[in-house]
């Protein structure tokens, strides 16, 4: 591995504008520039990205990036070409063409970065192209998926390690914002690290309250916090339909507010996202297929509505507030029911083993395949048709066709986005002489016409993404207009869907040879108990910092409890009341006057000044940059939040806090 440059600091100037490095960023560039193979733990907002984008631009050839989410790639990919970086991505919606084009011209060099899922790892076709690139190194972003042991393992991950063989002298940068300790050991083992190596930034967010609250009405309780708390917000629910329906509740209200699933389209994840990005809503309902990835600094707000089965989960969605290092709360609200529900997901994920055989029969019945045949074959799954036909609910299928995947029966992907397809259902001719006459509906077909070849004659691929960069519109205003088209039978516009597939990856066997080790069944079923009970206890418990105890799951110690969740706040009040009076008495009683709350004020006034003039100072600057070693901790939060909620400081575009 040959660096181009080791003056990291000025790659970094350059692009992002910023005077040093964070934390363990600068550790871990080193780390990597030296060829070897590294795992760096920083939390949500800790500044992943530039761990891997600095070397890149800094090493000789390309760096691949293997990231889960299509919308993670096109949004780091989009940001990085605003900066003049050359970067490109490769996702199923894609056409071949334009995959063929993207990899050729990593060959020839014209990319430093290349993003990538995980499940085109094993594609020949990639493999091939793969061989011929000059790799500098390997980017294993979310690594905790690797882990079978992790709270969000991805099968297709295991995949990872075989690019080791096909590009050896690349080494690997594995990524993550939640490891626990066995975690992280079996990332490394999993990615075959040559010698252990890990550099650990503290998970703390001292900008973060964690607050807890019990809510018999839940609804009432949101409506209250979004009353009280301004900004940006996520609320986070387990189910699908809630997230519209609670969407269309918060509209009544008066509020501005989204929704976001995994079972929306692609170009419908992409017009939410980029709506609520750009503060057109304010408010973001969703599942926990939102967030992993979303650049957005200024969220003051994450709620939960429901309550996730892991403290993983919750940390790392509650994390996705306050990334700009301004004060921002993570609420969690919970009841009775949440509890029992909780209890249930245990079974819910891992059926009897006997359902599991049913469910497998069932389902090779429903997709004609017959004993001792079927494999390698893929076959699209309507999970939905065959719940009712076999009269299931869909959690307990999806459970059992995971853990089929597991024991290496079957591969079951819900992820595969399909591409969108368009046919022009007129001549050319025709097309002159009907009435769609306004600028966009014209420049999207002209662009149409111009790079995708048949549509006179049946659907073709299309990607509204390139229609439009062509066309300066955005991809919701091309959306709308082919949308529009479509109803007027200009065209006929098939949008892009998820379609859940399933792939034998052996023959069928009959069913008393369908067997589970213990470490896909009996072991990892322990694992989730463990967490379920974790979640529970985090919920419950009243005597224990939120932070100190979300820290110690993970292994780091806390130095001091927060002071700003809801168990230290209960806390100070609880004591308030008598601290107060034994002042009162004992100054009434001496004829002296406490000064202590004068000199806490004295202390604050300062902190606020030396603030300024450190902002004023650099014009503007990023809320870990500033120099805080002379304040104590506790009162610079204060004077942040202060300044922040009277309107003297302000964030820019760049994530930057600067004089109002």
């Amino acid at each position: 591995m040959q660096t181009l440059t080791t003056d990291y600091r000025a790659i970094l100037q350059q692009y992002w504008g910023y005077d040093d490095f964070r934390g363990i960023q600068r550790e871990i560039i080193d780390s990597i520039c030296a060829g070897r193979d590294t795992l760096g733990l920083m939390p949500t907002g800790g500044g992943k990205s530039i761990t891997f984008q600095v070397p890149a631009l800094a090493c000789e050839g390309i760096c691949i990036v293997i990231t889960p989410l299509i919308a993670l790639m096109k949004d780091q990919v989009e940001h990085l070409r605003m900066k003049g970086i050359k970067a490109t991505c490769i996702h199923m919606g894609m056409t071949h063409d334009k995959v063929l084009t993207q990899l050729n011209n990593c060959i020839y060099g014209d990319y430093k970065l290349l993003y990538i899922s995980p499940e085109r790892i094993s594609s020949e076709f990639f493999q091939v192209k793969l061989s011929h690139m000059h790799v500098s190194f390997i980017c294993v972003d979310e690594a905790h998926c690797i882990s079978q042991w992790g709270y969000d393992f991805r099968q297709s991950y295991l995949r990872i390690k075989d690019i080791r063989k096909m590009v050896p002298q690349a080494p690997i940068l594995a990524l993550t914002a939640t490891a626990t300790p066995p975690v992280i050991k079996d990332i490394q083992a999993q990615l075959e690290f040559k010698h252990e190596n890990v550099f650990h930034m503290s998970f703390e967010r001292q900008n973060l309250s964690y607050i807890v609250q019990q809510a018999d009405d839940k609804n009432e309780a949101i409506r209250r916090l979004l009353r009280d708390n301004q900004g940006s917000a996520i609320i986070y629910s387990r189910n699908r339909q809630n997230t519209k329906d609670f969407s269309e509740l918060l509209q009544q209200w008066g509020y501005s507010a989204t929704y976001y699933h995994a079972g929306l389209s692609d170009i419908e994840k992409d017009i939410r996202q980029q709506n609520w990005q750009k503060d057109k809503v304010r408010i973001m309902v969703a599942t926990n297929a939102f967030g992993m990835g979303i650049d957005k600094p200024d969220v003051r707000l994450v709620l939960h509505l429901g309550v996730p089965d892991s403290i993983e989960s919750y940390f790392q969605e509650a994390g996705r507030a306050g990334r700009d290092g301004l004060p921002s709360k993570a609420i969690l609200l919970y009841n009775a029911q949440d509890i029992k529900t909780l209890r249930k997901r245990v079974n819910e994920a891992y059926p009897d083993k006997e359902d599991i055989r049913t469910i497998y029969l069932e389902v090779c019945c429903y997709l004609q395949i017959a004993v001792g045949f079927g494999m390698g074959m893929r076959r699209e799954f309507n999970l939905t048709d065959f719940c009712h036909k076999f009269h299931h609910f869909p959690t307990q299928v999806e459970s059992a066709l995971r853990l089929l995947t597991k024991a290496g029966y079957i591969e079951y992907s819900d992820a595969d986005e399909g591409t969108s397809r368009l046919m022009i259902n007129h001549t050319r001719e025709e097309l002159y002489h009907l009435q769609y006459t306004d600028r966009n509906t014209d420049l999207i077909l002209q662009t149409l016409f111009r790079r995708f070849a048949g549509l006179f004659v049946k659907p073709v691929p299309i990607d509204e993404a390139y229609i439009s960069h062509a066309t300066g519109l955005t991809t919701e205003q091309v959306y709308n207009q082919l949308k529009s088209l479509s109803q007027r039978r200009i065209v006929t516009y098939i949008p892009r869907k998820n379609i859940p597939h399933i792939t034998f990856t052996r023959e069928r066997r009959a069913n008393e040879y369908i067997r589970f080790s213990r470490e896909v069944y009996e072991d990892r079923r322990d694992v989730l108990q463990h967490r379920i009970d974790a979640m529970i206890e985090y919920l419950t418990q009243d005597d224990q910092c939120r932070n100190r105890y979300l820290l110690q799951y993970f292994g780091e110690e806390a130095k001091a409890d927060c002071q700003q969740c809801d168990i230290c706040m209960e806390r100070q009040t609880a004591e308030a009341p008598s601290t107060t009076l034994f002042k009162k008495i004992t100054s009434l009683l001496t004829g002296k006057h406490d000064d202590k709350e004068e000199q806490y004020q004295q202390q604050l006034s300062q902190a606020k000044a030396e603030l300024k003039r450190q902002i004023a100072e650099a014009g503007s600057i990023h809320p870990f940059m500033l120099n805080l070693d002379s304040l104590d901790p506790d009162i610079a939060r204060t004077a942040i939040k202060e300044m922040s909620d009277d309107g003297e400081i302000v964030t820019d575009d760049a994530f930057r806090i600067r004089l109002a």
